[in-house]
């Protein structure tokens, strides 16, 4: 129950200045004993003289695998003074809808980078991914996995708060009209009734084959790109025995906004300045899966924001913002009992949470031949 800002100096004071003392370590390789490093420094009020004064209750700050995050953030071309900026220079955004998890999200004011709380457990798995999510960046950057650049605990009255900063796929300048969590299973999939009345719903499974039953349609070059990149990803996430991860798909439809702009305009000129694109390396959902990114490939358009164009069934313009999330919730005992009990009282294959290949075989038909399809 730390009160929010409290959290959020806490998290700036300690970024700021654990990337301030990164700076002065050489560059190097990543060695095996990176990953398991914690670098822990304490925040008193009146400040130290490693440490500045803060307004907030004494703490203690702890960065995992300092050294092994500073080499994803560069391979996602994220300078330190950048992501310093991006993280430290504004007040940190509140996200008003927390995930089914609990976790509170920030967002940096320039809408690059998500901040999320983790449990205990999540954190511990994210150490332990670590040396496999090194190799896989290394033979590809192109993931629509979450691509993580740091991990944190703010240590604060007895209580651990800890957090991982990520990549944001969805730009508050980008208006989303629909957004979905798939999962690929149908049993209990489907919006609730408390999820349905806020103002930006997330639907599930069912909800999309209702709404979208003909599915979301891309060239045949875009659909085998994203096709190939889940495909990948998925057997990294079954390699590590991952499940009950889901594919978010966020929808803006151009032709939509359009109409929008002109309802609201009646005379009044709207502003039509292009907000800023996302600007880490690999940001974006259309570098996820094409990977021309920013080094002069011809894919990033700037009035597609990032987005992966598609269109629906009336024919439409859509831009997709998507990613796949929740990856953290390892597959432990605790899934296999939860498994075995709703088997026997319901069809074992519709289940969400299954053996990891099962899973990401029925999440990639799933994405494949209903979400999304070939024009």
């Amino acid at each position: 129950q730390t009160t929010s800002s409290a959290l959020k100096g806490a998290i700036q004071l300690g970024i700021t200045h654990t990337v301030g003392s990164l700076s002065t370590k050489p560059e190097r390789d990543v060695l095996m004993q990176d990953f398991y490093v914690v670098e822990s420094i304490f925040f008193p009020s009146e400040g130290s003289n490693l440490t500045p004064a803060h307004h907030y209750n004494d703490f203690r700050f702890k960065t995992y695998a300092p050294v092994a995050f500073r080499y994803f953030r560069e391979l996602f071309g994220i300078r330190p003074d950048d992501y310093l900026y991006s993280l430290c220079n504004e007040p940190l955004i509140e996200l008003s809808n927390s995930g089914a998890s609990g976790s509170l999200f920030y967002v940096s004011s320039d809408d690059e980078f998500i901040i999320k709380t983790v449990q205990h457990k999540e954190a511990e798995f994210l150490q332990k991914l670590l040396p496999g999510y090194y190799m896989n960046l290394n033979q590809n950057p192109r993931t629509l996995l979450p691509k993580f650049y740091g991990l944190y605990c703010v240590q604060a009255g007895g209580k651990n708060i800890r957090i991982v900063v990520m990549n944001n796929l969805l730009p508050r300048s980008v208006k989303m009209h629909l957004k979905y969590d798939l999962k690929g299973s149908t049993y209990k999939r489907r919006a609730s009734q408390k999820e349905r009345e806020k103002v930006f719903p997330t639907y599930k499974d069912l909800d999309f084959m209702q709404d979208i039953p003909d599915g979301l349609f891309l060239d045949s070059d875009m659909y085998n790109a994203l096709c190939k990149t889940l495909q990948r990803d998925c057997l990294v996430l079954q390699s590590f025995k991952i499940m009950d991860y889901s594919l978010l798909v966020a929808i803006h439809n151009i032709d939509l906004a359009q109409r929008e702009h002109a309802m609201a305009d009646g005379t009044s000129q709207t502003d039509m300045r292009r907000p800023a694109a996302q600007k880490a390396l690999y940001s974006t959902a259309m570098e996820s899966i094409q990977g021309e990114a920013r080094r002069g490939g011809t894919i990033e358009t700037d009035d597609q924001m990032g987005g992966i164009p598609a269109r629906n069934a009336k024919g439409e313009r859509l831009l997709l913002y998507i990613g796949i999330i929740d990856v953290l919730q390892s597959y432990r005992f605790v899934k296999k009992l939860e498994h075995s009990w709703k088997a026997l009282v319901h069809d074992g294959d519709t289940v969400s949470v299954h053996r990891p290949s099962f899973y990401a075989e029925r999440f990639q038909r799933f994405m494949c031949n209903t979400a999304f399809k070939k024009i």
